[in-house]
């Protein structure tokens, strides 16, 4: 059985988007950073949606080894199927890692400078989305932007901040692959209806911890 925890206007599903996500009504926008099947050399994470190449694993080996997690199995991409299941959830999406999935050309990607110099990690990160207007660029350093992180791939609170003020009139959003929430926490602090999904009990227990501070602090503000 699903576990769901209602915080404020929050509504967060420990569970597999796969399956929860055609079951919910549908909202504004799909805002999230799936795994992107990058760290998982051994091949689980690799589906037809989504394209690795050599210079990618490589990095991808470094980035864990750093990171300390010998456990990659959470690193798995998304399906095709699972993809579609994000178009049908909401009108506009804003999907990190969009580089690395089958999806179709836009005009108005987004690029998180994580101003980092080394050429052995990804300088950049980008996100698909089907926002009408140009593309766009966030800079942030990746340390400085994310600490005290609680999730290997967590992004920092200020680009999801920034993501969700950039899906203007949205006021529902929904991440199937919360992590730790930061999505979440972004949507809450700018008052937003948010509904999260994640696989991960000890992830999940993060997010719900996460969003309830959030959820706390605006209170404590107003």
């Amino acid at each position: 059985m699903t576990r769901v925890e209602v915080i404020g206007n929050a509504t967060l599903y420990l569970g597999d988007c796969r399956e929860i996500l055609p079951t919910l009504p549908k909202v504004d926008a799909v805002i999230t950073d799936p795994p992107y099947g990058i760290l998982n050399l051994a091949g689980a994470g690799s589906t037809p949606a989504v394209r690795k190449s050599p210079r990618q694993q490589s990095s991808g080996v470094l980035k864990n080894r750093l990171l300390n997690r010998s456990d990659v199995r959470w690193d798995v991409a998304p399906s095709a199927d699972a993809l579609a299941l994000l178009f049908a959830a909401a009108p506009l999406q804003i999907i990190w890692g969009g580089n690395y999935f089958a999806l179709p050309p836009t005009r108005a990607m987004l690029v998180w400078d994580k101003e980092q110099p080394w050429e052995n990690f990804s300088q950049v990160e980008l996100a698909w989305t089907n926002l009408s207007r140009p593309a766009a660029i966030f800079r942030e350093s990746a340390t400085r932007g994310t600490p005290g992180k609680e999730h290997p791939t967590q992004k920092p609170l200020s680009l999801m901040r920034w993501c969700v003020a950039l899906a203007k009139g949205c006021n529902s959003i929904v991440d199937p692959y919360m992590g730790s929430g930061t999505t979440g926490v972004a949507a809450v602090e700018l008052g937003r209806n948010f509904i999260g999904c994640e696989v991960d009990p000890a992830y999940f227990d993060i997010a719900c911890r996460r969003i309830e501070d959030a959820q706390r602090q605006g209170r404590l503000i107003a």
